[in-house]
């Protein structure tokens, strides 16, 4: 909960275990560098700037998750990011898709031999093969978003060609949280992630403490299904790219009583969302970008999402490079330097009263002065 002081057996499922591990082992360990955020695709695709009028002798270059660049979620808004810089700073792009986890390493193998400048890895699940390539070629600039980078002993290391690109999504999902609660009439809401990493369950972390701090607040009880944050165990369909699977999680949730839903999986997310619209009485939490706009398909739903401003630290990284100031330091969106944030409520603004909002407006404030304090195991 908030509080008001600081604060497998196959290769494949060991590699994950080792991932979780290595970033419980860096949480806290990372030094911050807090940096202000800007306003905010199948195969290999290069493109030159062309809104600057001219181009400048830079190629910034991106490899997705395997969920895609059209996932409605933070693969997309990092290709947004790229896609802007090559409009408004010039600079050539190239952006590759992954569609499996063995497709990372040949993905960025062929993003070093096209001579970029900048390669940027979307996702915890790259961190290792980013890193390897980081340290393989010197002098290419590398950065990677949601982890940071470790020796085999998971001791934290800073590679002096590589940027993580961090963000503390607990705040703003508590947010989520608080307002889930405070609208949901059945008194459930629920939660759940595509795989279990640190970059999906801090979504799930402030979210719970959000329903649970409205509970304190107003003397309710909110069931909050699919996540029990001090076990650190609940719901995940295991990939993010299968949608079915979360729209039969979903089902389940609802089957319950949930009338609020907010799925951390990337596209598994709006199988969710297809459920909540079929049962007609359930409102989606969205993530990483704010999906009224992202998934119109499901505006309609969507009562607000816990975005992560991915582009613009993109963008942001991009223009470093271009200007010669590239650095290792850490970027950390926070709710303070609007790296992250809660979308608008948009179509279904009449379902939080005047008083929610402002106690929600009260909330972010105090997240902000460092007065609330949102902890995460995950927290960057």
């Amino acid at each position: 909960m908030a509080r008001t002081s600081g604060s497998g057996t196959d290769e494949k499922q060991e590699s994950r275990v080792k991932k979780i591990m290595r970033v419980a082992a860096l949480s806290g360990a990372v030094a911050l560098a807090l940096a202000a955020c800007g306003s905010a695709p199948e195969d290999a695709e290069t493109t030159a700037g062309t809104d600057t009028g001219a181009t400048v002798d830079y190629k910034a270059c991106m490899v997705s998750d395997s969920g895609g660049f059209e996932d409605k979620s933070f693969n997309q808004s990092g290709a947004e990011g790229l896609e802007l810089a090559a409009a408004e700073l010039g600079v050539e792009i190239n952006k590759v898709e992954s569609t499996a986890e063995t497709d990372f390493t040949p993905n960025i193998d062929q993003l070093v031999a096209d001579n970029c400048s900048l390669i940027i890895g979307v996702g915890f699940l790259l961190e290792d093969p980013i890193q390897a390539a980081a340290e393989a070629n010197p002098d290419i600039d590398f950065a990677l978003v949601d982890s940071s980078f470790s020796d085999p002993d998971f001791n934290p290391v800073t590679l002096e060609n590589a940027k993580p690109l961090l963000f503390n999504t607990q705040e703003a999902a508590f947010l989520a949280g608080y307002a889930a609660a405070g609208v949901s009439t059945t008194h459930t809401i629920a939660t759940f992630g595509g795989i279990q990493l640190p970059s999906v369950t801090i979504f799930m972390d402030g979210f719970a403490d959000g329903a649970k701090q409205y509970d304190a607040d107003n003397g309710t009880t909110t069931t909050v299904l699919g996540w029990d944050k001090a076990a650190q165990t609940g719901s995940f369909t295991g990939d993010f790219e299968n949608q079915a699977n979360g729209q039969n999680l979903a089902k389940g949730f609802i089957d319950q009583g949930a009338d609020v839903i907010m799925p951390v999986a990337g596209p598994v997310g709006l199988g969710a969302a297809a459920a909540a619209q079929e049962a007609g009485n359930v409102k989606i939490v969205g993530v990483d970008a704010d999906w009224f706009l992202t998934a119109p398909d499901y505006a309609p739903i969507v009562l607000t999402s816990v975005m992560k401003e991915i582009s613009a630290a993109v963008f942001d990284t991009i223009e470093q490079g271009v200007n010669g100031e590239f650095t290792s330091d850490p970027y950390v969106g926070t709710l303070e330097n609007e790296g992250i944030g809660l979308a608008p409520f948009h179509d279904n603004e009449s379902l939080v009263s005047a008083e929610l909002s402002a106690k929600l407006d009260e909330l972010k404030a105090s997240i902000i002065s460092g007065d609330l304090v949102v902890d995460s195991v995950s927290s960057n």
